[in-house]
């Protein structure tokens, strides 16, 4: 699969995904006036330049490529079962986005505006989460468009946004383990979404105390438990809503809310309009 759409004029994004053990290839040119950023979330994409050069883009990890001086032709082999995006945007609209902070960019800044710059890092998981709703998608919701904008700009928000102070880093992140058990808390979250646990109960089920669930849920998804139950269930009706198998009342009780009244609330301090009114403007 790939869909090519474009954010605004002089920014467009390239999501790929490959079937397994059916790998595909991607070419494009592109004018030395434009920055491309790789987003590898699944598989490996190999950068051919030339016959004789090649760099890895691994699972997880991102590349950015910039050359004033010559175009960067996009030649791309995407291992089966793939799922990798790449962000094409020219040098003036990234300094439109960037321009009160230039200075903490090393391409932008005075000293290095006009050199090649070439970047490599792994993603954090801030950034997958974002990577893989811009990825997935939904392409029957009415404001997809605007969805998918929202994403982009939230992406290059989170990949160049400041670093934090190492001296205050979040340890709790270094440990795989750790990590893995707060994955574990967000399935357990979601798959009793209708009668979702306490945080005591789920720190009793994966075993952290409550105060290390509540922190390591903001630092991997970015809220806090409950918030991020609320965006779910409220996702999870949205598509429910636009497959028209369910009515409202059926719906809130799926999503765990006691009377359709309460879901509607919800529903429209989430999105501005009622999920009747939302199911019309789809027609």
């Amino acid at each position: 699969m790939r869909t090519t759409y474009p954010v605004q004029n002089g920014f467009e994004i390239t999501a790929l995904k490959s079937k397994a053990n059916e790998p595909i290839t991607y070419n494009k040119d592109v004018h030395q006036d434009f920055i491309q950023i790789h987003f590898c979330i699944k598989g490996e994409g190999t950068l051919h330049f030339g016959p004789h050069y090649s760099r890895t883009v691994a699972t997880q990890h991102s590349m950015l490529l910039y050359n004033p001086d010559q175009q960067l032709p996009i030649d791309l082999e995407l291992s089966g079962g793939g799922e990798y995006l790449i962000f094409v945007v020219s040098i003036q609209v990234f300094h439109s986005f960037f321009s009160q902070v230039a200075g903490l960019i090393p391409f932008l800044n005075e000293e290095n505006r006009n050199k090649k710059y070439y970047l490599e890092k792994e993603l954090k998981p801030a950034e997958i989460l974002v990577l893989k709703q811009l990825l997935e998608g939904d392409k029957n919701n009415a404001m997809q468009d605007l969805y998918q904008r929202g994403k982009a700009y939230e992406i290059l928000s989170l990949y160049f946004g400041k670093s934090e102070d190492p001296s205050r880093a979040c340890p709790f992140l270094d440990d795989e383990e750790n990590v893995d058990k707060i994955k574990q808390a967000k399935q357990l979250v979601i798959s009793n979404m209708s009668e979702p646990p306490t945080l005591q109960e789920i720190a009793d089920e994966v075993g952290l105390s409550v105060s290390k669930v509540k922190e390591g849920f903001k630092h991997i998804y970015g809220e806090s438990v409950f918030n991020f139950l609320f965006d779910y269930k409220m996702e999870y009706a949205r598509k429910l809503l636009v497959g028209k198998q369910f009515n409202v009342a059926e719906i809130s009780y799926q999503v765990g809310y006691s009377t359709p009244s309460h879901f509607i609330h919800a529903f429209k301090k989430k999105y501005g309009t009622t999920p009747k009114q939302y199911v019309m403007s789809l027609a």
